[in-house]
C-alpha cells in the first residue's frame, strides 16, 4: 500500500515522526507491518547531501570515486564500483534525482542503522513491531531494466534458507537461499513508484517467519570468497 504524503525531508528532520504520520493517516500501523522506505528521503534526513554545480551533469563524478572502494568497470562516463558497504553498483549510488539541482545524494552510511532507528522509534511512539527495509533502484548485469532491492533491514530475516528443506517432488534441496527482503522492495516499488514523490510503502500480511534480525550488509552481501565474478 502506498503511503502518500511524507513531506519533504530536509537534514536533521524527524524522519521516524514524519513517517508514523504519513503511515497512520494512509493506512495504519499495525503489529508486523513492513515499511519500504526510500534511501533517498533517509539520506536527506542524515544529511548526506553534497553540493555540487548544477550547470555540470558530471560534476557529481569525484564524489563517486571518494565514495568507491574501487572501481571495477568503466564505460565512458558510467563507473561501476564497489562502495565501502560492499555493494556493485553505478556511479557509488550516487544520485542527483529528486533534489535540488546543485544537490547530489550519497548513499546512507549505515542502511541497517537507519533502518533500526526507524523501527525503534515506531516500537517506541506507537507500541507497535514492525520490520523497515531502506530501498534503492539498482541496475543488474545482464538483464535490461532497473529494480529496487533492499540496502538495509531491521526487524526482518532478509535471506529465507531453503536448503535442506524439499521441493514439491521430495528432492533436497542443496543451494536455494530466497532474499525476501529484495522481492518486497521490487513489489514495494510497484506502487511507489519512480516519479510519484512516494517515498513509503506499507506491505501487511507477511509471513511469519520472515520477522526476526538480520542484516543486509551481514547477511545478503556476497563476499568476495563466494563471488565468481570478481
Amino acid at each position: 500500500m502506498p503511503v502518500p504524503d511524507v513531506p519533504e525531508i530536509r537534514p536533521g528532520d524527524d524522519l521516524a515522526g514524519l513517517l508514523i504520520t504519513a503511515a497512520e493517516a494512509a493506512t495504519g500501523i499495525e503489529h508486523h507491518d513492513i515499511w519500504v522506505v526510500s534511501q533517498k528521503v533517509v539520506s536527506k534526513a542524515e544529511g548526506r547531501l553534497v553540493k555540487v554545480d548544477p550547470d555540470d551533469p558530471l560534476s557529481h563524478k569525484p564524489l563517486v570515486l571518494r565514495e568507491a572502494k574501487r572501481v571495477l568497470r568503466r564505460r565512458g562516463e558510467l563507473i561501476i564500483t564497489e562502495t565501502h558497504h560492499g555493494y556493485i553498483c553505478a556511479n557509488s549510488g550516487i544520485d542527483r534525482s529528486n533534489v535540488a539541482p546543485d544537490v547530489a545524494a550519497l548513499l546512507p552510511e549505515d542502511s541497517d542503522r537507519s533502518a533500526r532507528r526507524i523501527r525503534d522509534a515506531v516500537k517506541g511512539r506507537v507500541g507497535v513491531e514492525i520490520a523497515v527495509i531502506v530501498a534503492d533502484t539498482f541496475g543488474r548485469p545482464w538483464r535490461r531494466g532497473i529494480t529496487d532491492i533492499a540496502l538495509g533491514c531491521a526487524g526482518i530475516i532478509p535471506v529465507t534458507d531453503l536448503r535442506g528443506t524439499e521441493d514439491a517432488l521430495g528432492r533436497e534441496l542443496h543451494v536455494t537461499e530466497v532474499c525476501v527482503a529484495d522481492e518486497l522492495c521490487g513489489a514495494a516499488e510497484l506502487v511507489r513508484g519512480k516519479a510519484d514523490g512516494i517515498a513509503l510503502a506499507t506491505i501487511r500480511g507477511g509471513n511469519e517467519s520472515w520477522f526476526g534480525e538480520g542484516s543486509i550488509v551481514g547477511d545478503v552481501v556476497r563476499p568476495h570468497s563466494d563471488d565468481l565474478f570478481r
